[in-house]
């Protein structure tokens, strides 16, 4: 059962203080705040953390504070809960459906009325779609020009896994008994400027594994390609960070840092920097704890005008998250110290949830929309070529 409230939008992304004076705020409008509402910091950002020995990409320059969308082009049509999108070293595209476990590839098409063609070119048998569940996160092995391997992650009958799998044969599990529930489960797969794939999980609607190391569930993940854990981990186990809800975006910027969006439950949700060992704070805090056994988010937002999911970094210092209940991308430029300005919401309420975004070989930014995961409700409108993948830019 879906176990998220609805909450009425706040003009300011709360900090602690505003979570106890809610009750006196409540009937401010979200249309208010995304009209011109500031959010809030609640979080310092230290300098940038190693994540592992590869040498680090050229450092951009300072992002200016005011970023927009500045294009938009719909590339394809007609998909079901799609979830993730990945490019392959050709610039061809893969993008996982949740619900009905296809992956489908995406090549350029004809001509204009047609810029892209889809093809089916896999269907993962093993994969339960069900709630939040099904084929879920899909990465591209850093060698896939000589390897051809693909990584996913998806639900199956009794727990999340993630596997190694090439087009045209069976997955191949390399970490399996990541809790499972009908939400919190996780799936978003990346590998890192170190060369190590990454995992975020969900708490399987179960707190107290998120606290647990004992456990898979509530944590962001870091291994090797054959599912063991990556040399540095700080408990020597798979897990890099622990205390999280449900993790369903991660990013790193240009000075390699790694970024994180996290679901809260029904107050706010989170943009954390993610740094290993670090303990961020769930059931025991949602949003900023003020505790210092835990690491506080950055951000923390109304449920009702974020809930985010996947997440990527425009040009190295813009953290573009898109957000399924918020209905809207949130754009947060970034500095060598942090965040320059305050989050900036874009395209509210235009394309419905938005799922995931990735970068894209050409510079741009990809989106995918999400009206036919389930969850759309009376402010949510299916549009006619749901669900779409949607090509933007972003600048000043």
């Amino acid at each position: 059962m879906w176990n998220r409230r609805a909450q009425p939008g706040l003009c300011a992304f709360m900090t602690p203080k505003r979570v106890q004076m809610m009750v006196l705020v409540i009937g401010l409008s979200l249309v208010s705040c995304d009209k011109g509402g500031q959010p809030e910091t609640v979080g310092s950002v230290p300098a940038p953390v190693p994540q592992g020995s590869a040498t680090p990409s050229p450092q951009p320059g300072e992002p200016s504070p005011q970023q927009r969308v500045t294009t938009q082009d719909v590339l394809v049509k007609g998909l079901r809960a799609p979830w993730e999108v990945a490019f392959l070293p050709d610039g061809s595209a893969l993008v996982t459906e949740r619900d009905t476990r296809k992956i489908k590839k995406i090549t350029k098409g004809p001509g204009h009325d047609a810029p892209y063609a889809v093809s089916d070119v896999g269907l993962i048998e093993e994969a339960d779609p069900g709630g939040e569940g099904g084929l879920l996160g899909l990465a591209v092995s850093p060698n896939y020009a000589q390897d051809q391997t693909l990584f996913l992650y998806y639900t199956a009958a009794n727990d999340n896994r993630i596997a190694r799998w090439k087009i045209g044969a069976k997955p191949e599990p390399i970490v399996t008994g990541i809790p499972i529930s009908g939400v919190h489960n996780g799936g978003r797969i990346a590998f890192g400027p170190d060369g190590f794939l990454y995992a975020t999980t969900g708490d399987a609607s179960t707190r107290g594994l998120a606290q647990d190391l004992n456990s898979l569930g509530g944590k962001i993940l870091r291994m090797t390609t054959d599912g063991k854990p990556a040399p540095g981990n700080p408990f020597n186990t798979l897990v890099w960070t622990l205390g999280h809800r449900n993790v369903q975006g991660i990013a790193w910027d240009g000075w390699g840092r790694l970024w994180a969006t996290e679901f809260g439950s029904t107050h706010l949700d989170e943009i954390n920097l993610i740094e290993p060992g670090k303990n961020y704070g769930w059931p025991q805090f949602e949003g900023a704890g003020n505790d210092p056994k835990f690491k506080d988010p950055v951000f923390a937002f109304p449920v009702g005008e974020s809930s985010c999911s996947g997440m990527a970094i425009s040009n190295n210092n813009v953290l573009v998250a898109a957000c399924l209940r918020g209905q809207r991308l949130i754009l947060v430029p970034i500095g060598k110290d942090g965040p320059v300005a305050q989050p900036i919401p874009q395209l509210v309420r235009e394309y419905g949830r938005l799922r995931g975004v990735v970068n894209a070989p050409d510079h741009s930014l990809w989106f995918i929309t999400n009206n036919h995961d389930g969850r759309c409700t009376s402010n949510c409108d299916i549009h006619a070529d749901d669900d779409r993948i949607v090509r933007i830019t972003v600048g000043p």
